[in-house]
């Protein structure tokens, strides 16, 4: 049985039904043919005996977004055109998706958002301006022609992406199709197909015969629940741009998706210099709508420009203060270009990684022929050491292109380029986008040059060294200036700036910054042991005769 007809027998939801056999150990996806009675009775015990949960307070089910990725001409917009019944790839130029559509079908009672894009270069962009909108990537392969360069990508782009991936091998219709073929080729990406005992589904469909597609759409359903997608219909707006077009009868057009809160006829929005009051809400079928809700598309009528893909929108009081925001956010983009836009350095590699334990260095990893690739991986890999890890997100064959810009851009990591070329276009967008390409033509200043990299990924280490220390003698409180530690040098020197320990009695009592050092009435920099001097400390207060004053410095290990 599949599980979602489990579920509706044991009167449950199939994502909670997931969670409860996790819970017991039983590795299941969208079937349950491997389940024991002993296993069927464990699970009914323990529903049986749960009770059911609280409701979260105002977050209520929304419908899913998914987004068909794959390589060119492998059927993903006719498999969309099957699915919603329409002839759109028909009237594309060339038959290739020339710009991003949005669009929504209801199976068994439930709304399901699909986006066609014109490839895993504009879904990773999305992600890349920080528009998370895709919850599911179906990864479209067609059967006769099996993966493909752009598939590998794809598949990169939807994990960098972190969605869950669901497969459908389309063109099953065709005499060359072979099925078996393209799941031993996904093994190789790690996506172990199902019904071998992985956690890939993979889904037999054909656009032109309309074969597997209710399978399709159950499985999208199934793992929806399993997501457990919610959304605050109460919230304040925040609406995505999908695309966005210059209609010559209406003016400005853009795509919107509403990701929480709802979208009005009337309401004022901003996004980034954009702003305008909304005239008019055009679904996908061109019908006018009053309002859009959690998870729907609409194409909106009134704003003041063309909406980029990636720009999020909100909802203001009234139209001058969104023009206000707009021409604020104009002046910062403004102050933003003036200044020269830094390639992510290793410091911001290692600031991104701060968190972990292990630091990590993500890397595009590009070469002129599969065995150089090969090589220059292993290579790599063998780099990594207990403090850095190494992940290769794409390695691929070839020079350095737009997609996989876009991918180190969206996954904060550099590309490495080992005997390719990168075009002018492609070097210009790597610097609009921060991206730092490094390219060799010898293996050994490429090793050397990574082995550089991961050694400024380490963090560094630190020891502390005493430089001098003063013996407080006497306590002065001066106006305006706070207490003051009249002092003896007994070791070393004390130099203004440095920090301090107060210790008394051989125990630390206070730590902090000497402010200000004087000698008689003069200010000083520094001064040697045996000299009398006053003392400002900037942190503590609370000094006494008799309390000694040791100055210390930070020094970085290796450092000379």
């Amino acid at each position: 049985m599949r599980v979602y007809e489990v579920a509706k027998k044991l009167n449950l939801s199939s994502g909670k039904l997931m969670k409860i056999l996790a819970d017991l150990g039983i590795k299941a996806k969208s079937n349950l043919s491997g389940l024991t009675a002993e296993e069927i009775k464990k699970v009914r015990e323990f529903v049986l005996e749960k009770k059911p949960s609280p409701p979260e307070e105002k977050l209520v089910p929304r419908a899913p977004v998914v987004t068909f990725l794959g390589h060119v001409d492998h059927g993903k917009t006719s498999l969309l055109d099957a699915i919603r019944k329409t002839t759109v790839a028909q009237r594309e130029v060339g038959g290739i998706t020339q710009r991003i559509g949005a669009s929504e079908v209801e199976f068994q009672g439930q709304r399901i958002v699909f986006i066609d894009t014109p490839g895993h270069e504009a879904f990773t962009a999305m992600r890349a301006h920080g528009a998370q909108i895709t919850d599911i990537a179906v990864l479209v392969i067609a059967a006769d022609d099996g993966v493909m360069p752009q598939t590998v990508e794809a598949i990169n782009h939807a994990r960098a992406a972190k969605v869950p991936i669901i497969v459908a091998i389309n063109k099953i219709d065709k005499k060359e199709a072979n099925v078996e073929r393209v799941k031993k080729q996904l093994i190789r990406y790690d996506l172990m197909p199902e019904e071998w005992g992985g956690e890939t589904i993979c889904v037999e469909v054909s656009a032109l015969t309309r074969q597997g597609l209710d399978e399709l759409l159950e499985m999208i359903l199934l793992e929806a629940e399993i997501l457990e997608l919610k959304a605050n219909p109460d919230a304040d707006l925040r609406a995505v741009v999908i695309e966005g077009e210059m209609d010559r009868q209406k003016g400005p057009l853009s795509t919107l998706l509403v990701q929480q809160g709802i979208l009005r006829v009337g309401d004022v929005l901003v996004g980034g210099s954009i702003y305008g009051k909304v005239r008019a809400l055009i679904n996908w079928k061109g019908k006018n709508l009053k309002e859009a809700g959690v998870s729907t598309p609409v194409r909106v009528l009134g704003l003041s420009e063309v909406g980029r893909p990636g720009t999020v929108f909100k909802k203001v009081a009234n139209e001058r203060e969104a023009r206000q925001l707009a021409e604020k956010f104009k002046e910062e983009e403004r102050e933003r270009s003036l200044r020269k836009k830094n390639l992510l350095t290793l410091e911001s590699l290692f600031q991104q990684t701060e968190e972990n334990k292990k630091r990590t260095l993500n890397i595009v990893l590009k070469a002129e022929a599969q065995g150089s690739l090969k090589a220059v991986f292993d290579v790599l890999k063998k780099l990594e050491n207990d403090e850095v890890e190494l992940n290769i997100i794409h390695e691929g064959v070839g020079d350095v292109s737009r997609s996989d810009i876009l991918l180190a851009s969206a996954s904060k990591a550099m590309v490495l380029g080992f005997n390719v070329g990168v075009s002018p276009t492609n070097r210009a967008l790597a610097k609009s986008e921060n991206v730092n390409i490094r390219e060799h033509r010898i293996i050994y200043e490429l090793i050397d040059d990574v082995e550089k990299i991961l050694k400024g990924l380490i963090e560094p280490k630190y020891e502390e060294i005493t430089i001098g220390k003063a013996e407080v003698r006497n306590i002065f409180k001066i106006p305006r200036v706070g207490t003051v530690a009249g002092c003896y040098i007994v070791e070393g020197k004390v130099l203004r700036g440095s920090r301090v320990r107060v210790l008394r009695d051989g125990k630390t009592v206070g730590e902090g910054t000497i402010k200000s050092l004087r000698r008689f009435d003069q200010d000083v920099r520094e001064l040697s042991s045996g000299l009398e001097c006053g003392i400002n400390i900037e942190g503590f207060k609370e000094i006494r005769k008799g309390d000694l004053i040791e100055v210390y410095e930070r020094r970085r290990i290796g450092d000379r």
